[in-house]
């Protein structure tokens, strides 16, 4: 168990890195493992696909079976193949970027995209992971929730303009219950607008999503375009859901 666990811990590290990789020793040092140990279990893994390293085999990076997983993990869950065709419809009627997103612990894990070519595309992609006090994704799912569970604080700032506090983050929650829907006013991302809809096919939310436009094109028509479209397209989704329910037949996973 103590392997798999650490076997576990070290490919999050990788993947966490991103375009950074790593070195022996840092690994080791990260983990708290001896060199030898962490040598091995490297060979292991790179020997089947979980994790790759340069001509010279001192620099390591997340492996091509941890993409091939992470797309098996998409194909086979069956929200996202319900939402993916609405996710569409969002995009064609609105020209912006469409997101649907899980939240896993304290963070919002990106399930699928719809990119508006518009505008450079942001940080956000399928697989990567924001803060979730931090977007509109992340905001729409907290406020399913009693402010008893979020943590004190100080949250991590991503811009001048994220909630870094406990007492900030709940005040803005209070006005998304009120309002339906949450906003992400360049909190995430400089630049960028979010609006964020919890989808209630479970209870409390598990994901949600979301319309993001750069703020030189937002007007006050337009955000009341695109909250009417992502209104009506939460609305679709969830009656095509119902009940939590991921179509006959399907196996009901625990988050």
């Amino acid at each position: 168990m103590k392997s798999a666990a650490r076997t576990v811990e070290l490919l999050e590290l990788l993947a966490a890195r991103g375009d950074r990789p790593a070195r022996l020793q840092e690994l080791a040092e990260a983990l708290d493992v001896p060199r030898s140990s962490m040598y091995a279990l490297l060979q292991t893994l790179i020997s089947r696909g979980w994790v790759r390293t340069d001509v010279t085999g001192s620099l390591y990076g997340i492996g091509i079976h941890a993409l091939l997983t992470g797309t098996s993990y998409l194909d086979s869950d069956p929200r996202v193949r319900v939402v993916r065709p609405y996710l569409d419809e969002a995009s064609e009627a609105l020209g912006e970027t469409i997101h649907m997103a899980r939240l896993d612990g304290r963070d919002v894990a990106y399930l699928a995209t719809r990119e508006s070519h518009e505008y450079l595309r942001t940080i956000s992609r399928v697989g990567r992971r924001l803060p979730a006090h931090a977007g509109a994704l992340g905001k729409a799912l907290l406020a399913e929730r009693p402010d008893t569970g979020l943590p004190d604080g100080p949250y991590e700032p991503l811009t001048a303009h994220t909630h870094t506090t406990r007492e900030a983050l709940a005040a803005d929650l209070a006005e998304v219950r009120a309002r339906g829907y949450s906003t992400d006013r360049e909190e995430g991302v400089p630049g960028i607008v979010g609006f964020g809809f919890a989808l209630r096919y479970d209870s409390p939310a598990q994901d949600a999503i979301s319309c993001s436009v750069p703020v030189a094109r937002l007007t006050a028509g337009h955000e009341e375009r695109i909250v009417a479209v992502m209104r009506e397209i939460r609305a679709k989704i969830e009656a095509t859901v119902p009940g939590g329910s991921g179509g006959s037949g399907s196996v009901h996973w625990r988050r």
